[in-house]
């Protein structure tokens, strides 16, 4: 499948190659000059779960890396290797294949992670978010502004709201015929679209979906394509029911539907976004600029202002001076 397009489609995939991209791929002398010329960091965060017969576990995660490895081509920032397991609610528990992290331990993680790659000099990330967990990061984010109170930019971007109308059905004017819900039509086009060869195309299916308890109106749904008062992760018991007992086929709709087609404008959608995302987020700040400290921080003096510095700066302090643990 080729498409038309200035991104390449499907992405090659980076994750075990020297190719400049991800950063635990490189030397400590190559993020120094990368730290030059681009501080922005993009954080993958997918899960592991089970997604039916014919898509792969971490198919979250390969979405999110794909991505980010193509805005890193065309922008020159970096990608942090992926999140593989994240945090679920509670209609997830249980499901074979699915590695559900409690999440206070998520969120410390995820403020850790944040730590040590401001630590290195990363000041600058976009968590890019792949599963139903969004809720969670943005504890982290915060957690980790309480926690240290230094100057960064941190934003957390789940691709289904970028992608927008690109991942809705028809009938609310997008390509689908099907609402976005987990291992079905859309995930399973997008995954065609980005990582082809994680799917068994021929082993899809196709599953029913019940009947929300109390009516339509209510909740938003993945995605969020209605402007209901309910967020489609703010309740239990509403509308999905447990999926070990309910779907324990793993998937939720019509994936036999699926092309990489239909997912093709989105694709480009969400990374055209993210290019201009990096591009403005260093057009507000160059590399080893930061927000106005003292529009960001009360902290102040000598032992604070070292920890700002660049890593192995003169007279640079690392962050965890300022508070430990992470």
């Amino acid at each position: 499948m080729t498409a038309k397009t200035k991104w390449q489609l499907p992405p090659a995939g980076d994750m075990d190659k020297a190719s400049g991209i991800y950063l635990q791929n490189m030397t400590m002398n190559q993020i120094a000059e990368r730290l030059k010329e681009n501080d922005v960091l993009i954080v993958p965060i997918g899960s592991t779960e089970t997604h039916g017969p014919g898509e792969p576990l971490g198919e979250d995660t390969f979405l999110v890396t794909r991505l980010a490895e193509e805005v890193a081509r065309k922008t020159g920032c970096t990608v942090a290797q992926p999140l593989w397991y994240g945090s679920h609610p509670y209609h997830h528990l249980g499901m074979p294949g699915t590695v559900v992290v409690p999440e206070d331990t998520f969120v410390d993680y995820i403020r850790a992670m944040i730590a040590g790659f401001w630590n290195a000099g990363f000041r600058k990330q976009i968590l890019l978010n792949g599963h139903g967990q969004e809720w969670v990061i943005a504890n982290a984010i915060h957690g980790f502004a309480k926690k240290y109170q230094v100057p960064s930019v941190l934003v957390m971007v789940h691709w289904w709201h970028v992608a927008g109308r690109h991942a809705f059905d028809e009938k609310h004017g997008g390509p689908f015929s099907t609402p976005l819900v987990h291992a079905c039509e859309v995930e399973a086009s997008y995954t065609m679209a980005l990582c082809p060869e994680m799917v068994e195309a021929d082993d899809l299916i196709d599953v029913p979906l019940h009947d929300k308890y109390i009516g339509e109106g209510h909740l938003t749904g993945p995605g969020e394509p209605d402007p209901n008062p309910i967020r489609y992760w703010a309740h239990e018991g509403v509308l999905r029911n447990v999926e070990v007992i309910m779907y324990p086929e793993g998937s939720l709709g019509p994936s036999t539907r699926a092309s990489a087609e239909k997912a093709i404008p989105g694709v480009e959608a969400v990374l055209d976004y993210l290019e201009r995302l990096v591009t403005d987020i260093l057009s507000a700040f160059p590399p080893s600029e930061l927000p106005p400290v003292e529009e960001f921080t009360q902290r102040s003096g000598p032992e604070f202002e070292a920890v700002l510095e660049q890593p192995y700066a003169e007279g640079w302090k690392h962050l965890y001076t300022v508070a430990w643990p992470p």
